[in-house]
């Protein structure tokens, strides 16, 4: 299947540019306005803003057995929402990932004193409570406290205060009030459905990374590349240099039946199959070693960057934590840490010792400093800090070095997934069992002393892109556009709360924010919401027109 996938790279060619713009719908016949077919009655409404609101969903049939439905909820004018500006701690504007929320929340003490300098200073400053739902594992209630510039009837005059503001030394972001997750808001939200259903589809469900692990690619690039019917992006993945190698999952990553990077400890990952069917949600964990003889070794890792772990949840011994922790980078000097192929052109450098395998597994170079090729067909383990004199005492040159590693579920149970299965990593958890069941803190998405970071990357609206699968059995892709007044985005709430309202069974939610975008019949249907357009992802799954029989 690899080479499949490498073939199908190579055969794309030069892709145009067109494929980045957002398109209008795909000409097809007008079908159920419902994803899953049922007629379209008030309960499958979805549950944003007030009861009232029209809303309106077309629905296609892009080939047998996969529909795509658009659905606009909402009016394109909110009397109530307007621009303002948040006064905050700097620290999203220059982060190298744009998602990255400022630090906005402040205990209130803080928060008055703030807002008194700045209204001595001559800015109409207010003060603004900030409560959050509960969820399953997270109590909610008083995130902090906001500060908040003016009312502004457009971005530009907001921004034009942000800049007043900012010459006055403090810090702050013209913000949309649309974004905050009120659920007297009346839109408009902008919502595309893909749905996979067993029943009819002869097609292939796919999860690709392109020719590597250790780049990025857009999603419209990876569809275009294997000639995809749709697509939408998939896991979380790095994408600053400092915490590993862009465009490495930042979780689970099985293709095509192979672990090519390990679980993020017990967070929910999506499982899909070649066929769509038997799609679902599990949480992972893993096991990895390296032997020689009777000797053997515990991996820490497998393709990704020894010592920097991201969202943690990796080994005890992790700094500043082995548990999840979304947006995080953990360390560890010492490490082992597996190589495949697929990792890339040239495995990581660094100090420490490397153990270079031929397709045999057998030891045919030990170099150090760590880094440089792999054999064809081979494979490497890097070693780091207190690991390295473990590495030199177990390989030697001639010697057969076996690598395993072993999904296991939550019930500790050992996973064997096929050639004709893939998994990638998500979470929070959104519904379980036909339920609303959102997972933030078991997941990593709150993060102790820092409220800020939940507020913007929980609690207030943004793109996403969800998964599951419904009652029926069906696959169910969901993106939401966010970050504009034409598209207001979703709360983590609010996700599942479509989710479950789309008939989802059980559903997490993959990565979002920049990342979200979905593409059918060649063109980007969405409006990512990076200012530079799509952005290159670590992953994507793809609904390919034909089933692929063939696994090498």
């Amino acid at each position: 299947m690899k080479q499949r996938k490498r073939r199908l790279w190579a055969a794309t060619g030069v892709l145009l540019g067109a494929l980045t713009a957002p398109a209008a719908f795909p000409p097809a016949a007008v079908a159920s306005p419902h994803p899953g077919g049922h007629p379209p009655t008030a309960r499958h409404a979805l549950p944003l803003g007030p009861a009232d609101l029209p809303e309106g969903r077309t629905t296609t049939t892009l080939q047998p057995g996969v529909t795509l439905t658009r659905i606009v909820r909402g009016n394109a004018d909110d009397p109530a929402l307007h621009w303002t500006v948040e006064a905050s701690i700097p620290g999203g504007d220059t982060s190298p990932d744009p998602d990255a929320p400022p630090t906005a929340l402040k205990d209130r003490a803080s928060a008055d004193e703030l807002a008194a300098e700045l209204r001595r200073d001559g800015f109409d400053a207010r003060v603004e409570e900030v409560t959050t739902p509960a969820t399953a594992d997270y109590r909610g209630g008083t995130l902090g406290w906001r500060v908040r510039i003016g009312t502004f009837d457009s971005q530009s005059a907001a921004t034009a205060e942000r800049t007043r503001l900012r010459a006055a030394g403090y810090s702050g972001s013209a913000v949309y009030t649309g974004w905050d997750g009120e659920t007297t808001d009346r839109g408009p939200w902008r919502v595309d459905v893909l749905t996979i259903d067993p029943r009819t589809f002869r097609g292939t469900l796919d999860a690709s990374y392109g020719p590597d692990l250790e780049n990025r690619e857009t999603t419209s690039a990876l569809s275009a590349s294997a000639a995809a019917t749709a697509a939408v992006n998939a896991g979380f993945f790095v994408l600053d240099p400092k915490a590993g190698a862009p465009g490495d999952p930042a979780g689970v990553g099985v293709y095509d039946g192979r672990l090519l990077s390990e679980p993020v400890a017990g967070r929910p990952a999506l499982v899909v199959h070649d066929d769509g069917r038997r799609t679902e949600i599990a949480r992972l964990t893993w096991q990895g070693r390296i032997a020689t003889g009777a000797a053997s070794l515990p991996l820490n890792g497998v393709n990704r960057v020894p010592g920097l772990i991201r969202n943690c949840g990796g080994s005890a011994g992790d700094t500043p934590t082995s548990l999840p922790l979304h947006d995080v980078t953990c360390t560890n000097p010492d490490e082992l840490v597996a190589f495949t192929p697929e990792y890339g052109d040239r495995t990581p450098g660094g100090a420490g010792l490397e153990a270079v395998l031929d397709a045999h597994e057998r030891v045919v170079e030990l170099r150090s400093p760590r880094g440089g090729t792999i054999p064809r067909g081979g494979s490497s383990v890097q070693a780091t800090g207190e690991r390295v004199a473990d590495l030199t005492a177990l390989a030697h040159v001639g010697d057969r070095l076996r690598v395993s590693t072993t999904l296991l579920d939550d019930r500790g149970r050992r996973m064997s997934p096929s050639p004709r299965t893939d998994i990638v990593n998500a979470g929070p958890e959104l519904v379980r069992d036909g339920r609303v069941h959102v997972t933030p803190a078991t997941d990593g998405m709150v993060h102790p002393g820092d409220p800020s970071w939940y507020y913007g990357w929980v609690h207030k609206r943004n793109p996403r892109t969800l998964a599951g699968v419904d009652g029926a059995g069906r696959t169910v892709l969901v993106t939401a556009d966010g970050r504009s007044t034409d598209s207001l985005g979703l709360s983590i709430g609010e996700s599942a709360a479509v989710a479950r309202s789309l008939g989802l069974r059980d559903a997490v939610n993959l990565d979002g924010g920049g990342s979200t975008t979905m593409v059918a019949e060649g063109a980007v249907l969405n409006s990512p919401s990076d200012a530079a357009g799509e952005r290159p992802v670590g992953d994507a799954l793809l609904i390919l027109p034909r089933r692929h029989d063939a696994r090498s």
